[in-house]
């Protein structure tokens, strides 16, 4: 998997709007659904700075992002251009590859399994 990172600073009147667009069900997400592997988009918005925000394509493959560029160019560059008003900047930080998804459980008591906890029963 591989995720591409886009770091946009938005003039302030135009936050909410960014929020629909670039979130859930929003016109980048409608797009970018109808083409295969893609998985999502997180965006995060900065806790310094509300008018700062990532947001965060993840795609099975390049291959298949670069595809839809591709295929979907013109309605791509037309949502670019629809709302490139809101944005004092755009930039993309980068395309990253997904090397390990790490997991955290809550500090405390460990966690044990149903099979270790009937063994100890049994002792």
């Amino acid at each position: 998997m591989i995720e591409i990172i886009w770091e946009f600073v938005i003039n302030e009147e135009a936050r909410g709007q960014f929020e629909l667009a670039y979130g859930p069900g929003g016109a980048w997400s409608k797009l970018f659904a109808r083409c295969p592997g893609f998985r999502g988009t997180t965006i995060l918005r900065d806790t310094e700075d509300p008018r700062r925000y990532l947001a965060i394509d993840l795609w099975d493959t390049l291959a298949q992002r670069e595809q839809m560029l591709a295929e979907r160019k013109a309605e791509y560059s037309s949502l670019d251009a629809a709302f490139a008003d809101w944005t004092e900047s755009k930039t993309e930080v980068g395309i990253f590859r997904v090397l390990a998804e790490a997991t955290v459980h809550p500090r405390g008591r460990a966690r044990r399994s149903k099979a270790g906890e009937a063994r100890r029963r049994n002792r």
